[in-house]
């Protein structure tokens, strides 16, 4: 997860967000403390619905995999397999942990299932177009064992505590004037050591991440809405970010 920001001064420009988090890597767990109160409510509601006797978790975009482990001790999965393209990255992961050098856009290499998938901190806002947003959900509903579930965050686009009300309700008029799928493209802004770099993403609207997973075959079995500065848990979407629990797709759904 980031921030974004119109940037006014030449900055580093990683194109490819992989770059970007062989940058960051040096202060990804500072970041990551940062934001540890919306990081633990996440991983309390991931925890506690991950299927008794689960056996193995995949998580794709693992960063240096802190998380990832956490989530699998609590839930009592002994089989932890990382995705996580950045090799940086992947010299802080725990040792215990399979890992895995490929892109979520690869997962089609990956002959397994599982019976828990997370894909956190808004890692799929990383992944373009829009076309391999929905492939890489499918490949998660491929991957899933029968009862397993896929757990994702994202950035939400009307997010009004975050953004702001102004900045919102703009965001919100013009996807209404002029819809398209570029209106979530965003930059997204780091510091590291002092000096700031930039990287592609993308934030969310419920309607287009619940598009996303009809197209890829999972049901949203449910959502919920986190305050991505204190990590209370909130009653209305504008008030925070978006846990997605997804299930392979099903005739009914119950969001």
């Amino acid at each position: 997860m980031w921030t974004e920001r119109a940037i006014m001064v030449s900055v580093p420009d990683y194109t490819d967000p992989v770059c970007a988090y062989d940058c960051l890597a040096p202060e990804f767990a500072c970041l990551a403390c940062h934001h540890r109160a919306y990081f633990d409510t996440i991983d309390r509601l991931i925890t506690v619905q991950i299927p008794p006797g689960s056996h193995s978790l995949l998580d794709v975009g693992a960063g240096d995999g802190t998380r990832a482990s956490r989530i699998a001790e609590f839930a009592g999965c002994p089989e932890l397999v990382l995705l996580e393209p950045s090799a940086a990255m992947r010299a802080r992961a725990p040792k215990h942990a399979k890992v895995l050098d490929m892109r979520a856009e690869d997962l089609a290499r990956v002959d397994a299932q599982f019976d828990a998938i997370t894909c956190l901190w808004n890692v799929l806002g990383h992944i373009f177009p829009a076309a391999a947003r929905a492939e890489v959900l499918r490949q998660f509903a491929r991957l899933l064992s029968p009862q397993g579930v896929a757990f994702v965050d994202v950035s939400h686009r009307y997010n009004a505590q975050h953004y702001g009300v102004l900045p919102t309700a703009g965001r919100f008029l013009r996807d209404r004037l002029a819809p398209n799928q570029r209106n979530g493209d965003v930059t997204v802004t780091w510091k590291v050591a002092g000096v700031p770099c930039t990287t592609p993403g993308h934030v969310f609207t419920h309607a287009e991440f619940a598009a996303l997973c009809r197209v890829a075959g999972l049901d949203i079995a449910r959502r919920y809405v986190v305050d991505y500065a204190t990590g209370v848990p909130r009653r209305w979407s504008f008030q925070g970010h978006l846990l997605y629990v997804l299930r392979r797709q099903s005739h009914t759904s119950s969001i």
